[in-house]
């Protein structure tokens, strides 16, 4: 695969993730244009070799049908010779290099040997007539590379109304993962993933590392992953890894952080304790209940 961009979808809520992901992306030595699908109107100031990037007719497909803001990556599948990634990656080698012998539709996450939340029900039906190791062909929608535009806007839209598809593709309310992950499979295209032989690399999830030993996993080369994600970590427990995340940051930067840390913190808090509260009335409505039933 010869990469000739690098795509991620951003607003002015991740701008910090977004930085350290575009400033690691910089220090491997890639220097390809990054192409940001907008998640929603709130925009930034994009760093040098940079653009907004969005189509029209997803865009309206989207709306048409109130579809999660992160389907919008679907623009994805109408180009080729892209990298994909979310906002909350960094990079530690070249995705140039690591690609360069990588042919078809790349992922390198570990969801092959824990397949929940890349499927619906309908979708799980299509999935297992594609193939009984299906469970290969599933991945992480927040990282893939592809060398080919797996449709044209009018057959992804397509695809998309497919009454077979569509609760999956535009109706799913939490996150694109489940269609992105259709989306891919019925083009069509070979799927391999990284982490699966046979290269076999190190698990590229930050939360796959809880200790500080993490680079111990990488001393081949080879092996060792090209970025790592956070996709799902609580940034309220801190992990030693996250420290490949924060170097980027300035120092004004990095306050920012904490108080966003901090910020995810309390609410979490509240949010234990308004659980803990409406539990404590439903036991004693239950028990009040209970005594009145036995008078």
């Amino acid at each position: 695969m010869r990469l000739e961009k690098i795509i991620t979808l951003a607003n002015q809520k991740v701008m910090l993730r977004f930085s350290a992901m575009e400033r690691s992306l910089r220090a491997t030595g890639c220097n390809l244009p990054l192409l940001v699908i907008p998640y929603d109107n709130e925009r930034f100031d994009l760093p040098a070799n940079a653009i907004w990037w969005e189509l029209p007719e997803v865009r309206n497909l989207l709306a048409e049908h109130r579809s999660h803001p992160m389907t919008a990556k679907y623009q994805c599948f109408t180009t080729a010779n892209y990298q994909f990634v979310d906002s909350d990656v960094i990079f530690l080698r070249n995705p140039e290099e690591v690609l360069a012998q990588q042919t078809g539709f790349i992922t390198s996450c570990g969801h092959w040997g824990s397949p929940d939340h890349t499927f619906t029900e309908a979708s799980l039906k299509v999935l297992k007539k594609i193939s009984t190791c299906w469970q290969t062909l599933v991945f992480n929608a927040g990282q893939f590379a592809c060398d080919r535009a797996l449709y044209s806007l009018t057959d992804l839209e397509k695809q998309c109304r497919d009454p077979r598809y569509v609760d999956t593709c535009l109706k799913f309310p939490f996150h694109d993962q489940p269609g992105t992950v259709l989306l891919a499979n019925l083009s069509g295209v070979h799927i391999y993933n990284l982490t699966l032989p046979p290269v076999s690399m190190e698990s590229t999830w930050a939360g796959s590392y809880p200790d500080d030993n993490f680079a111990a996993y990488w001393q081949n080369e080879e092996r060792k992953p090209y970025l790592v994600h956070w996709a799902g970590c609580d940034i309220t427990v801190p992990r030693p890894i996250d420290r490949l995340f924060l170097d980027y940051f300035t120092e004004d930067e990095r306050r920012l952080w904490q108080q966003e840390a901090a910020e995810n913190l309390a609410r979490k808090v509240r949010r234990q304790r308004s659980l803990k509260t409406k539990l404590r009335k439903l036991a004693h409505a239950s028990q009040a209940f209970m005594s009145e039933w036995k008078r």
